[in-house]
């Protein structure tokens, strides 16, 4: 969820988790970010390299 309140989907490859954040690329913006833990609505792995994620 964004700080706005608007719900994003985001596709990352998560780096480190600590405390109530975690590091992670952003496929979306190119670049490192950290999430924090309670905006994190759902979570699922991609089965392929491609954009489909199940």
């Amino acid at each position: 969820m964004e700080k706005d309140g608007t719900i994003s989907r985001r596709r990352i490859k998560w780096l480190e988790v600590g405390g109530n954040s975690f590091h992670a690329y952003c496929f979306l913006r190119k670049s490192k970010r950290v999430f924090r833990i309670d905006k994190v609505l759902a979570l699922a792995p991609v089965i392929k390299r491609e954009r489909i994620v199940i």
